[in-house]
């Protein structure tokens, strides 16, 4: 699914920036976040149903959900939950000890994330700082711990990243979240939303040249940057934030985005 794909691409960008001048990324690593990363977001859907459940009884989109339709129960969800972050509890036990501790911290933000849009209008930016923490946790798993002159500049745009496809992502919903008082940036933005997508575009390439300044990249992976500029301007530029079909392709089309630079750091690692 596409969600999967969005957690997953930023392990894979810190994992290649991680690896050695003239090498190519830790294939075993790569295979192991790529675990990790179907368990994570698939407990983090369950989580987030669990939550909602009544909430997504009321939303078309949502409402055959397993446990808004009934299909399951509260308990089942909860044995289920358990077995999927047991899973990955595995898999997070294959990492060194700093990326334990570093994995183990984001299960707060995995946990309340789905409440955000109760409190906040800002819940996507709460999306971004869960599931980007592979930027952190890809380099840590290589490298041993982080380094911040990259680390925290790759993660930062990928928390831009995620505002970008998740508000025109929330715009499929924003009938139904008015009607059952849910907030989110695509009711917080409104008709200002592509100048709002444009800015977040424009930080997220900014915060891209910096993290690839200071691990020294190469010119493949300033032209990867160029592509995902290009194809961002071309997903606000011809988006339609009033049908709900539009913003899911455009949604969807951002994991070409992710695959792009993960090519770029390569070819510019090699």
């Amino acid at each position: 699914p596409a969600g999967t794909w969005l957690l997953y691409l930023p392990c894979t960008w810190s994992i290649g920036l991680a690896a050695e001048p003239g090498c190519l990324p830790d294939w075993h690593m790569l295979s192991l976040f790529g675990v990790g990363a179907v368990l994570m977001r698939g407990a983090g859907c369950t989580i987030n149903d669990m939550w909602d459940r009544d909430y997504d009884k009321k939303v078309v989109r949502t409402a055959s959900r397993p446990l808004a339709a009934g299909d399951i129960s509260t308990f089942q969800s909860f044995v289920f939950l358990g077995g999927q972050l047991s899973l990955a509890l595995c898999v997070l036990m294959c990492l060194n000890y700093y990326s334990i501790f570093l994995g183990a911290a984001s299960l707060s933000l995995v946990i309340t994330y789905p409440l955000m849009k109760r409190i906040t209008y800002w819940p996507q930016l709460v999306l971004g700082l869960t599931f980007n923490w592979g930027a952190l946790l890809g380099w840590s798993a290589i490298k041993g711990s982080c380094e911040w002159s990259v680390c925290l500049p790759l993660y930062l745009a990928g928390v831009m990243w995620t505002l970008v496809y998740d508000t025109i992502y929330a715009h499929q919903d924003k009938r139904d979240d008015i009607i059952i008082g849910v907030k989110s940036t695509a009711l917080q933005f409104k008709e200002d939303t592509k100048q709002w997508l444009s800015g977040f575009s424009l930080a997220m390439l900014l915060s891209l040249c910096m993290a690839g300044m200071n691990c020294d990249q190469t010119f493949p992976y300033y032209s990867a940057v160029a592509a995902i500029g290009a194809h961002l301007a071309h997903q606000i530029y011809t988006l339609d934030i009033d049908k709900p079909e539009d913003c899911w392709k455009k949604f969807a089309s951002n994991r070409t985005v992710g695959v792009l630079l993960f090519i770029g750091i390569v070819l510019g690692n090699l």
